[in-house]
């Protein structure tokens, strides 16, 4: 496969190798505590599921749907945002429904990169916000993944030096992986940075329903002037457990989002659409099922940071996502978060996502998902503890430890 040009563009997925070992060590009987992969294990609403049901089966429905989504499923997107973030969304030119942001960001990049364009993406981040312009043949240049002044100056020195200047800067926030939140104000300054320098802002808020405390993560949206600039993705994935169902969004600016369902009308025929109908029963329906989801995370969260700093290992909290994003002990520093992680699963049986996995800039953190409940996640925390405390006597004929301060 290294013969393929796009191929050839894409590093080794790092990823891959921590899920080989951990499935090796499952087959060999090792009950491995998951918290690598961001993968929901809660179930998807009752009345979603319902939903389903009632509609598999009616006559149509087993047909091609419409590539960016039925009109009643970018409809309820639309009514979501003008309740959430009191934004207004016309649903049929500034909402593409995608399967899932993904494969959204994925096409997005498809439509708007030329060979050679230049794109700026937080270090670390989502693989997908670089690797899906990579494979368009764009040019990546890294910029902070903090919302603050260090972001700003990062890239305005960027678009100063890039030649030919960039077409777009990436944004997640709540961050994947680092659980950052971006304020409003950051995103009013950000449209204003976009349209003096002529970019556009692809925002990524995926997690912006997982939050922990009173202060809901805005949306680009709602700065003035976004929607001459922004396209925003969102996903069902995170809030109703629908990862599998493969459903999200892409709302914003009219002229980006034409050209992404030009390309999806190439690609696809859009979700099966009792997928379609039941996600707009969950955008409709009643949201008790998403405060649970964040009660459920909040206290998965509580108890990890309770459990790990008793096993010596403190993580700071995080105030939105399903992740905790955290440096890597120091005396294991050296060795790099994918050899950790490696350890992490062979000495403590646990799995965990090196953060080189989301660019150079992350490798001295791994990251934690919330996916494993209260009792799995005080399992992990005990095989931690057991791990570093034999560390030393089991590790010194495999890798040098750096000594404890």
């Amino acid at each position: 496969m290294s013969d393929f040009h796009r191929v050839r563009r894409l590093p080794p997925y790092v990823f891959e190798q921590v899920n080989a070992l951990k499935a090796k060590a499952r087959a060999g009987g090792a009950d491995i505590v998951d918290l690598g992969m961001g993968n929901p294990d809660l179930p998807a609403p009752k009345h979603v599921i319902d939903k389903l049901i009632e509609t598999v089966g009616k006559p149509r429905t087993d047909r091609y749907s419409a590539s960016k989504g039925i009109a009643g499923l970018r409809r309820a997107q639309a009514a979501y945002y003008a309740r959430r973030f009191g934004v207004k969304l016309d649903p049929e030119t500034q909402v593409v429904a995608t399967l899932g942001s993904k494969e959204g960001f994925a096409n997005m990049a498809q439509a708007i990169t030329a060979p050679g364009d230049v794109v700026l993406v937080p270090n670390p981040s989502y693989p997908i916000h670089a690797f899906g312009f990579l494979m368009a043949g764009g040019v990546i240049r890294s910029v902070p993944s903090e919302p603050g002044p260090e972001f700003f100056t990062a890239v305005e020195r960027a678009i100063m030096h890039s030649i030919p200047k960039p077409i777009a800067v990436v944004v997640c926030y709540p961050s994947n992986p680092t659980a950052m939140v971006a304020s409003l104000d950051f995103y009013k300054d950000l449209v204003l940075f976009a349209k003096k320098h002529e970019i556009f802002v692809l925002s990524d808020i995926a997690y912006a329903e997982v939050y922990f405390d009173d202060a809901p993560p805005p949306s680009i949206l709602q700065a003035p002037g976004a929607f001459e600039v922004a396209v925003e993705f969102t996903s069902m994935s995170k809030t109703y457990s629908m990862a599998g169902w493969r459903i999200g969004f892409a709302v914003g600016n009219e002229r980006l989002l034409a050209a992404l369902a030009r390309v999806k009308s190439y690609l696809d025929y859009g979700a099966y659409t009792p997928i379609q109908v039941a996600a707009a029963a969950a955008l409709n329906g009643p949201d008790d099922c998403v405060r649970e989801m964040r009660l459920t995370y909040k206290r998965r969260r509580d108890v990890m940071i309770e459990s790990f700093a008793a096993a010596g290992w403190p993580i700071e909290k995080p105030s939105a996502s399903m992740f905790a994003w955290t440096p890597v002990p120091e005396r294991f520093r050296h060795l790099g978060s994918l050899e950790f992680s490696k350890l992490l699963i062979e000495k403590a049986d646990v799995a965990v996502a090196p953060g080189i996995g989301f660019g150079e800039h992350g490798d001295d953190f791994v990251r934690l998902a919330l996916v494993e409940n209260e009792q799995r996640i005080r399992q992990a925390a005990r095989g931690v503890r057991r791990f570093f405390e034999t560390a030393d006597a089991t590790l010194h004929n495999v890798v040098k430890l750096k000594k404890q301060a």
